[in-house]
């Protein structure tokens, strides 16, 4: 056994876990959908099935006010429960362990109803929270324990309580937002009164075999957060009112730090769990950015925690635990925290998936079942899309010959890799090419698919995949050496001077500028990067925020785009903030309502609101965008064979591996 420390039971007393797994908190969408919880128990099934030790549910509301949105999930009648029990005997049913978090929104309710300590709205809620007052504070306790009491009557093995990033608890715990003057406010043992009140009430409602997990805000990172003292007394009073493992939170939303991004080190955080560990006797479990079973193991044998828990990597692979087990931690689809498919999703209200895996959440609607007429099936170009469609499509059974003209697999996850930050994308290229190899796929690299060859070996079918081109731009001067596209910058196929105009600040533009600012990624340098972001190791301040310390400027860049919108505004919702901060502390000049005119030995001439005005720069870097690659679309329809087309041969849109992996996901079954 690799990973003995990971895969080693865990004795809670009255019940035992079969491993140190904790399957984090994710809201899916599927909890307010109508027939969701029928989805949502396959969901958790196969989870439970795969190998977690314990799962824990998405938030749920103890009460109408605490809800997230106005169509969000509570428990508080018992005619809710019978839908939560066929989540709990579904994960039974799979020799699984689950527990409901427990979550009241605070100030952080999307809806006219919330109420919070103090009437203090947050910055990124258009509400102002209604100040409770002390009877609805003792009403909401009850709510706390009513509402576990019937967690417990659904079949649930125990309650998680959501004391951290940011919601109700975390809001009573900080004078950041706890201004009342009353028996719940001022000192900080009064703040502290609340969530201890919220665990013994449901510690007196449930009894002692049920599992009480207290998620515990150990670092805010938010100016007037908690201190290090502080996060230690409550740790210790939470375990005195009967809490069984108490969970890390790291920042509130509301925190301009990045936790849980691709950019964010792997174990990042696991430090203040460690530095906790030493003051409790509890389980404690390590939180964010853990996604592989080798940084689990570690965080677990280097008793840094007890437990660890992941969240988005049970998105990317159900069967996460079970490969570990097997010692095929290769064959792991690895979560590459884009965020794109699910966080994103969540705050769209659309239902969570993953952009590496099109199953999640889906798992009663995409299933891949054995083709009843199998098929010889030509593949065109081995990126997302194509390896993606290749893979599913084996596994129905069809015969897949996957053609790729390169040297290699990956179509524009190879450039995206090159990113700063983004290193993660490596791995879903290993998973592809180890999956291309267990379910036998034929890759022929450095081979062009014609219509000779389709005849010539009697294909079916014909699945397009071939990707895009970056989009050119004619304007005089463009057509010089030093005025380059994109991909060659990747490739390495140029070199770029000092003073550098990108033209076009979609993701595109973003990511070039981060690499051309960036010499050596932080993300791979976890020090360097708490230094970057202002994290404070030594816990010194409260929150544990200190002053950042910006990285050497070794370049001059530009950013430049025609529409007069903001700058980066097209960006993932849950991320766009964390690429514009970046491009800041690097000190990239950005310019809205640009025309481009041309380029000569003085630079890039172009036009801002009418004025003429003329760059310095050594080169221009051409990001605006790409157009389909459809060469050979017409020779393949000329075949008469049916032709697909998939990813950006299809739709040449902003990249966009989301869309582009599903589209192989889908038609893979219908073929």
């Amino acid at each position: 056994m690799s990973f003995p420390h990971l895969l080693e039971p865990l004795d809670l007393g009255f019940t035992q876990l079969k491993n140190r797994v904790l399957m984090g908190s994710m809201h899916t969408g599927l909890e307010e959908e109508k027939g969701g919880f029928e989805k949502l128990a396959a969901f958790y099934k196969e989870r439970a099935l795969g190998g977690v030790g314990l799962i824990v549910t998405g938030g749920i509301s103890p009460n109408l006010r605490g809800r997230l949105a106005p169509n969000a999930c509570q428990l508080s009648f018992p005619w809710q429960v019978k839908k939560h029990t066929k989540v709990t005997q579904a994960v039974h049913e799979a020799g699984g362990k689950i527990c409901m978090q427990l979550l009241h929104a605070g100030r952080y309710g999307y809806h006219p109803f919330s109420s919070a300590p103090s009437k203090i709205k947050s910055p990124i809620t258009p509400f102002t929270p209604s100040a409770m007052s002390a009877r609805q504070v003792n009403g909401t306790i009850k709510d706390y324990a009513s509402s576990a009491a019937l967690a417990k009557k659904a079949g649930y093995d125990g309650v998680e309580v959501m004391g951290s990033e940011g919601y109700l608890i975390n809001q009573f715990i900080s004078s950041r937002t706890n201004k009342r003057d009353d028996k719940w406010g001022g000192e900080f043992k009064n703040r502290a009164q609340f969530p201890i009140e919220i665990v013994k009430s449901i510690r007196e409602k449930v009894g002692k075999d049920f599992i009480i997990i207290f998620r515990l805000s150990m670092l805010d990172l938010v100016d007037n957060g908690s201190t290090w003292e502080e996060v230690v007394q409550l740790a210790k009073w939470l375990e005195q009112a009967g809490v069984t493992i108490i969970n890390t939170g790291i920042g509130w939303h509301e925190a301009r730090v990045p936790t849980i991004s691709t950019s964010v080190p792997r174990g990042a955080f696991a430090w203040v769990t460690e530095r906790l560990k030493q003051e409790m006797s509890i389980p404690l479990v390590a939180t964010n950015r853990i996604n592989t079973p080798e940084i689990a193991e570690h965080i677990i044998s280097s008793g840094q925690a007890d437990m660890v828990s992941m969240a988005r990597p049970f998105l990317a692979d159900a069967d996460f635990v079970n490969k570990a087990a097997a010692n095929t931690p290769e064959l792991i689809n690895t979560c590459i925290g884009c965020n794109q498919a699910c966080l994103d999703h969540t705050f769209a209200l659309k239902r969570a998936t993953c952009l590496v895996n099109p199953r999640a959440c889906y798992e009663t609607e995409l299933n891949f079942t054995p083709a009843q007429t199998k098929k010889r099936i030509a593949v065109m170009g081995a990126g997302p899309a194509g390896m993606a469609f290749s893979i599913y499509a084996a596994t129905r059974g069809h015969e897949v010959v996957l053609f790729e003209a390169k040297s290699e697999v990956g179509g524009q996850f190879n450039l995206a890799r090159k990113i700063p930050g983004k290193e993660e994308f490596d791995e879903t290229i290993r998973y592809f090419l180890n999956q291309i190899k267990l379910h036998k796929v034929e890759l022929r690299l450095n081979t062009r698919l014609d219509a000779s060859v389709v005849r010539d070996e009697k294909f079916d079918e014909i699945v397009m995949s071939s990707g895009v081109k970056p989009r050119a731009i004619d304007l005089p001067g463009f057509d010089n050496p030093k005025v380059v596209d994109y991909q060659k910058v990747l490739n390495g196929e140029v070199s770029i001077g000092k003073k550098v105009a990108l033209i076009g600040a979609g993701g595109i533009g973003f990511d070039i500028a981060h690499y051309l600012c960036e010499s050596e990624s932080s993300t791979l340098d976890l020090n360097r990067w708490l230094k970057q972001w202002g994290i404070d190791k030594d816990y010194k301040e409260a929150g544990g925020l200190t002053a950042p310390v910006p990285e050497e400027k070794h370049r001059e860049v530009y950013l430049l785009q025609r529409k007069t919108t903001k700058i980066g505004k097209g960006l993932g919702k849950t991320t766009g903030w964390i690429h514009r901060t970046v491009l800041k502390q690097h000190q990239v000049m950005t310019k809205v309502g640009v025309s481009y005119d041309r380029f000569d030995e003085q630079g890039l001439h172009i036009s801002v609101d009418g004025k003429a005005e003329v760059l310095d720069v050594d080169n221009v870097i051409l990001c605006a965008g790409q157009v389909s690659n459809t060469e050979l679309v017409d020779e393949m329809k000329s075949t008469g064979l049916p032709v697909h087309l998939i990813g950006g041969v299809d739709v040449a849109a902003e990249l966009d591996a989301k869309r582009a992996i599903r589209q192989g996901a889908e038609l893979a079954i219908t073929l």
